[in-house]
């Protein structure tokens, strides 16, 4: 059962009205820490926002927020998001890169969804079952796209261990695999977007990044929970798949910096 807390007739303390947090009460068979998840879904104000915008999950606001700061989903390009179930991901993109044409006058996109499960058909996408890992998956994408992609999304995550450190090596694993995955499916100047969990072993991750980018950033977007040791890499001008880097380079150049972008309160 879930109750809200009630609250008096007008309110005339000139302080505004209260916001009202919902309380979820314990259920036979519940186990608390479900209980508690469920009072969080119920008071996350990005939940709301999504259910009442039409999105299919609040992580579309992370991507969202991503694009806001570093604008790389524009009118005509050609984007992959790769584990793209449930598709909130697909969503936004539909919607920045004009795969629909309703914005008159501007270049229509092409949004590609892949994920190992079925997802459900989004207006503006095309989605397939696919194994991005697989033999000869990165042809068929360009091939379905028509192209080489312009942009390389994923927000995906490896099954929960309950192992802290295990996760992180997972999802990192994860990662360095959508990243030489997007290496042979970007054209020139294209941008790597990914999910990263905090802990420590993202080095490698970041050396490969930087040798393959003009510009690398950590970011975590207000949409990721405080509480939460997620955050994103937003890599940039990808300069074509380099595994050695020029003779002469070192990745202690400055050019090959990765930045950890605070995402400061002014810019929220």
């Amino acid at each position: 059962m879930v109750k809200s807390p009630k609250s008096g007739g007008g309110n005339t303390s000139g302080r505004g009205q209260r916001e009202l947090r919902v309380r979820v009460k314990t259920a036979k068979g519940r186990k608390l820490s479900s209980t508690l998840w469920l009072e969080r879904q119920l008071n996350d104000p990005y939940v709301v926002r999504a259910r009442k915008e039409g999105y299919r999950g609040r992580a579309a606001f992370k991507i969202l927020e991503l694009d806001d700061r570093y604008r790389f989903l524009v009118p005509g390009a050609r984007v992959v998001d790769l584990g793209c179930a449930p598709g909130g991901w697909c969503q936004v993109a539909v919607q920045r890169v004009n795969a629909l044409g309703e914005k008159k006058g501007k270049r229509v996109g092409t949004v590609l969804g892949v994920d190992l499960q079925e997802v459900e058909p989004i207006a503006g996408a095309d989605i397939h079952q696919l194994d991005f890992l697989a033999e000869g998956a990165d042809a068929q994408v360009k091939a379905w796209l028509g192209g080489p992609a312009e942009v390389v999304m994923s927000d995906m995550a490896a099954a929960a261990s309950g192992h802290k450190g295990t996760d992180h090596l997972r999802i990192i694993a994860l990662c360095e695999a959508a990243a030489h995955f997007a290496f042979d499916v970007l054209e020139e100047g294209g941008t790597f977007v990914a999910k990263v969990l905090a802990g420590g072993a993202e080095d490698a991750l970041q050396a490969v990044l930087k040798k393959n980018f003009r510009s690398v950033a950590n970011v975590k977007p207000p949409a990721s929970r405080a509480d939460s040791s997620e955050k994103f890499v937003v890599a940039m001008g990808f300069r074509g798949r380099r595994d050695e880097l020029d003779p002469g380079e070192e990745l202690d150049d400055p050019r090959f910096d990765v930045q950890d972008d605070p995402w400061s309160a002014e810019n929220e």
